[in-house]
């Protein structure tokens, strides 16, 4: 074999290694959940056999717990209707504020997205005990109506933050040229700003959405009957009772609730990393 020819393959060996383990380390999560999601108890709880294949027949019985025993489907529904909820407020009042504090305000734009952008680095435990108060004033109390108010409270100032640099990076020539056709700035910002800013939009909705899915203390403080639970934190306190942990039915439940969201990440994989670039090095 020639030297110019080994000097292309060990460049795509070494590619080729690291993808292989990097997808390994990846897809390994899913499939332990998949394997715990169909184990028999005693061969789950066997510490004699191989965790990582089935010793024994797989069985559905964890299934049927988690869908019988449980109200999961219904937190599934929560969970979604807060997302589209949440990610439909903040993309309504992110897009125009983004805008306005890029092209409108002169130099105090950029401080103040600074300074919006440092409300959402607050932790969330300092917040809920005020945020309490708000939702109790409104009647909202163990509701999935008090996440949709307070959800974008932490959505919207990054959202904000990540959309001025996408607006950044748009030359102003292009609404200027759409204003000399006869647009109006609020038709030039529509017609032209925002299709080129779609990837920074998609970066805003799967943001949005995993974070609604994720999150925890919001929804374990204002929340607390069974069936206005969100997925995040239905499942481990009703699959975790005292010290039984119902690890078939929680590997199972968590499959489900991340396969969606993982699909959406690959889907979108290359717009959702140039939203980040784009936000971080015109930002």
């Amino acid at each position: 074999m020639s030297k110019e020819r080994q000097s292309r393959l060990w460049p795509a060996l070494l590619r080729l290694a690291v993808l292989s383990i990097f997808t390994i380390l990846l897809a390994f999560p899913f499939y332990w959940m998949v394997i715990t999601t169909f184990k028999q108890n005693s061969d789950l709880y066997d510490l004699q056999s191989n965790p990582f294949i089935f010793n024994a027949k797989p069985t559905l019985d964890h299934l049927r717990f988690l869908f019988g025993q449980t109200m999961y489907l219904r937190w599934l529904g929560n969970t979604a209707l807060v997302g589209l909820l949440v990610v439909t407020i903040t993309l309504v009042l992110a897009i125009p504020a983004a805008y306005s504090l890029t092209r409108l305000t002169g130099r105090w734009g950029q401080r103040l997205g600074i300074i919006i952008f440092l409300t959402y680095l607050i932790p969330p435990t300092l917040l809920f005990i005020p945020l309490s108060k708000v939702v109790a004033d409104l009647g909202l109390q163990d509701t999935i109506w008090s996440l949709v108010v307070v959800y974008p409270s932490f959505t919207v100032p990054f959202s904000i933050w990540l959309l001025m640099g996408f607006f950044k990076s748009i030359p102003r020539e292009l609404e200027d040229a759409a204003m000399v056709d006869g647009l109006t700035r609020f038709g030039a910002f529509v017609k032209m700003v925002v299709p080129i800013s779609i990837s920074g939009i998609l970066t805003v909705v799967i943001f949005t959405f995993t974070l609604v899915t994720q999150e925890f203390v919001y929804a374990l403080t204002f929340i607390s009957t069974e069936p206005h639970q969100m997925v995040g934190v239905g499942i481990p306190i009703f699959l975790i009772r005292g010290d039984v942990y119902y690890w078939g039915s929680l590997m199972a439940a968590c499959l489900i609730a991340s396969l969606p969201i993982a699909f959406l990440y690959n889907l979108f994989l290359d717009r959702f990393i140039a939203g980040f670039t784009v936000g971080a090095v015109k930002g």
